[in-house]
């Protein structure tokens, strides 16, 4: 039934893979799926607030995002399963539509935790991923 499953970590909060990598994991087992392992590189949005970063921090933090990911998936997805990565720079849930339509992603899997009331004014990357997507979504609790 699945052939692409795209799961989206935050590599600098476990919350957005503890249990969701597992249930992606166990998908890609059941049904012979690539995992397509993804990560975002946050954009600052407004140049006002980008000039304060040095000129090559993008190129940085994408080459150290690549490294951590790759970190995580030998740690915490078996050998058999396949294993592509992903990073990349912008809005959150922008590039997450994105990554799922480059891939053909049949599913994406996505953390989610107990909605604070700043997530109500705000909205959450995975409300956004589940309003917006054209594909099935996993929202797995934290």
């Amino acid at each position: 039934m699945y052939k692409n499953i795209l799961l989206s970590v935050d590599l600098t909060d476990s919350s957005s893979w503890r249990n969701a990598l597992p249930f992606a994991v166990e998908y890609c087992q059941a049904m012979g799926a690539t995992l397509h392992l993804m990560t975002v590189v946050p954009d600052y949005g407004m140049t006002v607030v980008g000039q304060f970063f040095p000129e090559d921090y993008e190129k940085k933090a994408i080459v150290q995002a690549r490294h951590e990911l790759r970190e995580l998936s030998t740690a915490h997805v078996p050998a058999g399963v396949e294993v592509l990565h992903i990073v990349a720079y912008g809005t959150i849930y922008q590039e997450i539509l994105n990554a799922a339509k480059s891939v053909n992603a049949d599913l994406i899997v996505i953390a989610s935790h107990r909605p604070e009331l700043k997530d109500y004014l705000i909205g959450p990357n995975a409300a956004r991923v589940m309003r917006h997507a054209t594909r099935s979504v996993l929202v797995v609790r934290d």
